[in-house]
């Protein structure tokens, strides 16, 4: 059953879906499409088809980019909590004729409704920050994981340098609230979503938790001076 919290960020989703894209690249100054392209090089092969879950897919620009450049019979599953976020997704991806590649799904992270063993990678792009039990979520991605399988993770970040950590949190903190709140009249999301970036953990402890899990390989990338991070982490094959 959902969490408190799950339930109420399912319902902050559903309210922002139709101003969503944009949202994201205000809360990535623009540069979220390219972080996204980097991270595909750690999930897609073109040499053979894979199984791929892209979790917490919002309205499917990430789904959309790894079909566009996998090999043409890879599958995506794509889950969201809100079905909101759901509906834009369907809507792109009929437009990009790739609803036979695709298969969005509503539902929660940290119960999945796939069988063990099933995906060779697992996606998730700027929502694991969201997740109510994130431990939970990670050790269910690690059972729907094949033996070999990966987990890459795009996460909005905090720049460790002084200088530009005080400008990034300036921008969060009070320039996007405003501007966000003024476009779509959703000032709560657009306050929630800048803190939720500034309490997520840090590379290390973050990174800590993924092997706590039973991630094994885990890793980490910085992009943009920190303003995204990267991480990595793979299930490993039993002797």
């Amino acid at each position: 059953m959902d969490g408190p919290k799950t339930a109420k960020i399912g319902q902050m989703f559903d309210a922002i879906a139709p101003g969503y894209d944009r949202l994201n690249h205000l809360l990535s100054i623009g540069t979220d499409r390219s972080w996204r392209r980097r991270a595909l090089r750690e999930i897609i092969t073109t040499e053979h088809p894979q199984a791929i879950l892209d979790l917490a897919c919002g309205t499917g620009d990430f789904s959309i980019a790894i079909a566009e450049k996998a090999h043409p019979d890879t599958r995506i599953d794509a889950v969201d909590l809100s079905e909101g976020m759901l509906h834009v997704m369907r809507e792109k991806l009929a437009a990009r004729g790739l609803a036979a590649r695709i298969c969005p799904l509503q539902g929660n992270g940290e119960a999945l409704p796939f069988p063990d063993n099933r995906f060779d990678r697992v996606t998730i792009a700027f929502g694991i920050r969201n997740f109510e039990h994130r431990e939970t979520a990670l050790r269910e991605i690690l059972r729907v994981l094949k033996p070999g399988g990966r987990l890459v993770i795009l996460e909005l970040s905090v720049p460790a340098f002084p200088p530009i950590r005080w400008a990034y949190k300036l921008y969060f903190t009070h320039l996007l609230p405003r501007i966000g709140g003024r476009l779509t009249g959703e000032k709560a999301a657009y306050r929630y979503l800048p803190a939720s970036v500034l309490a997520f953990p840090g590379k290390q402890a973050w990174m800590d938790t993924m092997t706590a899990c039973g991630y094994g390989n885990v890793r980490h990338k910085a992009f943009s001076l920190g303003i995204c991070r990267m991480y990595a982490g793979e299930k490993t094959p039993k002797t």
